[in-house]
């Protein structure tokens, strides 16, 4: 394998995973820990990676970084459980919703498959999958097409111009970041573009977001905060934040997520929506 190859590699894994290890890439690639270590110094010197200790991580405070579907998953799984149980509640059998890609969503997508009778438009692998997979027989389900990113949405022009020509009930959004300047935003260009064009498309936003999105900016807005009628997170968000969200957003619901071996499928819902 080439040089540059090694580099497309290496860095492709760290914005998947988060995070590699120089023995693993050396296993994998079938190198030397100093050719890994050669690569790293190259990739951290052009400002693409953070070299740490035995390995590398992804520049998460860049508004460029976009982790991947399996990185972003493991993060914060309770509260996006619950988010998610919450946002569930919102439709009705028989609508027509659009989803966005994201781990949140993705949560949301195994709730989806319990309600009879719906139409989902998205522009998700991930969400996609879940519902062809486990959905009810009666549901439709419409993937766009376009380029896929890291986090498996599918975006660009193809996508936007399938989103154009569709008109549903609710958009459900998961997000990078939110702030009261940058509004939500991801760390992807063409997303945002995507994006917004699924907005466009319903009569009203539920953007889901777990606590630790607030104060996050990526590179690309998407809406400003006022223009989301329903905002659902979790109970971790801080005062300050969510006195700013009450000003700001249509609805806000507030969720608290079970604790570690709870059983049941109670949700609390620390604020609802109204």
């Amino acid at each position: 394998m080439l040089s540059r190859q090694r580099l497309a590699y290496i860095l492709d894994r760290v914005r998947t995973e988060g995070a590699v290890r120089v023995s693993d890439l050396a296993h994998d690639l079938g190198v030397s820990d100093m050719t890994v270590r050669r690569d790293l110094d190259i990739l951290h010197e052009r400002g693409l990676v953070e070299k740490v200790h035995g390995g590398a991580t992804a520049l998460t405070e860049s508004p460029l970084f976009e982790p991947g579907f399996v990185a972003k998953a493991g993060l914060q799984q309770r509260e996006k459980e619950a988010i998610a149980e919450a946002a569930a509640r919102l439709v009705a059998p028989g609508t027509a919703v659009a989803v966005s890609a994201g781990t949140t969503t993705h949560a949301l997508a195994r709730r989806l498959a319990d309600i009879q009778g719906l139409t989902v438009i998205t522009n998700s692998v991930r969400v996609a999958d879940v519902l062809y997979r486990t959905g009810q027989g009666q549901q439709t389900v419409v993937l766009t097409g376009g380029l896929r990113t890291p986090s498996e949405a599918l975006v660009g022009p193809f996508a936007v111009a399938a989103l154009r020509s569709v008109h549903v009930d609710l958009v459900f959004m998961g997000i990078h970041g939110m702030t009261v300047e940058a509004g939500f935003t991801t760390p992807n260009l063409q997303e945002a573009e995507t994006d917004r064009a699924l907005i466009d498309s319903g009569r009203q936003l539920v953007v889901l977001a777990d606590h630790t999105k607030w104060g996050v900016i990526g590179i690309s807005s998407i809406a400003r905060l006022d223009e989301a009628d329903v905002l659902v997170t979790d109970d971790g968000i801080d005062d300050a934040a969510r006195e700013s969200l009450r000003a700001r957003v249509g609805q806000l619901i507030l969720t608290r997520p079970r604790q570690r071996g709870a059983r049941g499928s109670g949700l609390t819902v620390v604020e609802p929506a109204g």
